[in-house]
């Protein structure tokens, strides 16, 4: 979707013979005419009107070795495993050269993975910041790696040492950190952008003081937003709120490289400005020769070339756009109305202020193919040849936001040629076997999922129940602690509040097992999964499919069965796959339902709110799955 990429018409009428020539059969070696390939050229080949047909077509745009490219990317178009965090995921990180896979979430927690021979492995935990992390970054060399919280404290972390370094405590929020300094320097140095003010402060990145060694007052005149250091140039590109771009290096007077464009006016770099967006995202390719971006509202990636600051690609990600393509079946996939209709709801999720600063671009190790998610999976696009090669998750329940890619090798590294990779040798092949990884988190989501070389994935194993509900230690802490119960909870959900008497005497298990849940936050964001007219509607499950959710045990737990029944509507039961299989999942009747008598434990029914219940019980399903998701923001209980 390259915005300016349409063709311009042909001439008006054309002769027979034209019309003859036009439609004659192609050669299988190109000789009568071009090739389908040849005809799928990029958008910029293709402006203008058609050529004589004595004059041959151009060719259309080749990378040498872009299959040996694409064959370094991970090759399951599906995830092949996912671990949890216990709350939503911000951010994934892939630390350069030390091989650490680090994710943050907005409970404030940070967790190192590490890379080995075939997936990763747990490291360690931190619970970095009391409540969200607005921002992360890692050093050139991936030995450094900061967090900023919404505690006004910046976390300094060692990344080999995977330790805890040292705190910054500021007077704001911070919005925006970056390491700053050249991959080997001795000195290592962060620049940090509070919420407040427009200065930028540069810190000893050992922690060892509180107070900047160098400040940056007057390079922005509004609240800076993003920032992103280019190794190549030792230069930073910075963003602010008024969609101002801003080169400067971090040592000296802080001027931008002599080796960058002389006058700004040159450039395109007013480009947000203009089109009164906001980067949400930016990111230097891996030869530090171009950068890419995110923004909002207008949905768009752009590509610069960065020594010059000249827009080099846009493409369109907006709704109106995607909707466009939809109706005129030229969208990259022609998707159902429905299945189009849904995922088109979560498209608008993300206009959320919460949502936007956790979606990325990223490159590949070559620089050539950019990488992002979209309404149709996470893109893969070749910028030279303008063209999407591959497509991650298409199929999977999930939008993804934040990305991270891994492409080394950790068992062997050594220097290979592209020519050597190229070759047919199967000793250098298998002494460098690759391992790719593509990590992302997914919208509303508290797990991150991991697209591998895997092909053989067991849909019922991938998602790994690595985490217990929050704040529960085990059983211990359960046989020390009265039972948690209550009488009356309120769902409070999206389409408004449903009131619901608990019968703790009836089923004292379900009854505790639910209030935990409610108290905890288990259920917290998670949706009504499961909708049927006449009958019931179902949630509790954190997955969203109706194929998650454990107990506050984490095992399944028994029936209890009462003289309650099934006798009249707004009865809630707890849902199951069979006899004493309870987990987290409940349902709502809205219809007498006898026959689940004996078969689902009753612990409540709803007094209040029926006209909620109804009004989630009459919306638009697909599969009974709602096509827009009916939320439960959170319970209370008394």
């Amino acid at each position: 979707m390259e915005e300016g990429s349409s063709v311009s018409p042909r001439p008006g009428k054309r002769s027979h013979a034209e019309f003859e020539d036009e439609h004659k059969p192609t050669a299988a070696n190109g000789t009568n005419g071009a090739t389908a390939q040849d005809n799928d050229t990029s958008s910029e080949d293709d402006i203008g009107p058609a050529l004589p047909s004595s004059v041959p077509k151009k060719k259309r745009r080749k990378l040498p070795y872009e299959k040996l490219y694409i064959s370094a990317l991970p090759s399951s178009p599906r995830y092949s495993k996912s671990l949890m965090h216990k709350d939503q995921l911000s951010f994934v990180t892939l630390t350069p050269f030390t091989d650490f896979l680090i994710t943050s979430s907005i409970d404030g927690v940070v967790k190192f993975w590490k890379k080995i021979a075939v997936g990763i492995e747990f490291v360690k935990e931190f619970n970095a910041h009391v409540g969200e992390i607005k921002n992360v970054s890692v050093s050139q060399d991936g030995r450094s790696f900061a967090t900023a919280g919404a505690d006004k404290t910046i976390k300094i972390f060692d990344v080999v040492t995977f330790d805890l370094l040292a705190m910054l405590q500021l007077q704001t929020i911070p919005r925006s950190i970056c390491w700053v300094h050249r991959r080997g320097a001795s000195l290592p140095l962060l620049a940090v952008a509070e919420e407040i003010g427009h200065s930028i402060s540069i810190y000893d990145g050992r922690g060892e003081s509180q107070t900047p060694v160098d400040s940056i007052p007057n390079l922005h005149k509004s609240p800076v937003i993003l920032m992103a250091y280019n190794n190549a140039y030792d230069c930073v590109v910075s963003a602010d709120e008024n969609g101002m771009i801003e080169y400067w290096q971090p040592s000296g007077t802080h001027e931008k490289p002599n080796n960058v464009f002389q006058y700004k006016s040159s450039t395109n770099l007013f480009e947000f400005k203009k089109s009164k967006s906001l980067p949400s995202s930016i990111t230097i390719s891996p030869s530090g020769s171009h950068f890419a971006t995110f923004s909002f509202p207008d949905r768009k990636v752009r590509l610069f070339d960065f020594p010059t600051g000249k827009l080099y690609r846009t493409y369109d990600e907006s709704v109106l756009t995607i909707t466009e393509m939809q109706q005129a079946g030229t969208a990259l996939q022609k998707l159902e109305d429905v299945e189009f209709g849904r995922r088109l709801a979560v498209e608008r999720e993300l206009e959320n202020p919460a949502l936007q600063n956790k979606i990325n671009v990223i490159f590949d190790e070559s620089g050539h193919f950019i990488i992002y998610g979209s309404i149709v999976g996470t893109k893969v696009i070749n910028t030279l040849t303008n063209r999407v090669v591959k497509v991650f998750g298409n199929d999977e329940p999930f939008r993804s936001l934040n990305l991270a890619l891994y492409q080394g090798q950790p068992q062997k590294k050594g220097v290979v040629t592209v020519s050597m990779a190229a070759s047919a040798n199967p000793l250098l092949q298998e002494a460098e076997e690759r391992d790719p990884m593509l990590v992302t988190t997914g919208s509303g989501k508290v797990r991150f999922y991991i697209f591998t070389n895997d092909e053989e994935i067991s849909k019922s194993e991938r998602d790994v129940q690595n985490e217990k509900p929050r704040h529960l230690n085990a059983r211990q802490q359960v046989e020390t602690k009265p039972a948690e119960t209550g009488t009356a909870a309120v769902l409070h959900t999206t389409y408004g509040d449903i009131h619901i008497r608990l019968f703790p005497e009836a089923a004292p298990k379900a009854v505790e097992n639910f209030v935990t849940h409610s108290k905890n936050g288990y259920y917290n964001n998670t949706i009504f999964h499961r909708v049927i007219r006449k009958f019931m509607i179902q949630c509790g499950d954190p997955l969203g499919d109706g194929t998650g959710g454990e107990s506050i045990w984490g095992k399944e737990f028994e029936d209890e069965f009462s003289t309650l029944k099934h006798d009249k509507p707004y009865t809630v039961s707890m849902a199951n796959a069979g006899p004493n299989t309870n987990g987290s999942q409940f349902f709502i009747t809205t219809e007498k339902t006898p026959w689940l008598d004996k078969k689902h434990t009753i612990f409540g029914r709803a007094v209040q709110g029926l006209d909620v219940i109804h009004k989630i019980e009459n919306t638009r399903v697909y599969k009974e799955k709602p096509e827009e998701d009916i939320k439960i923001i959170n319970i209370s209980i008394t």
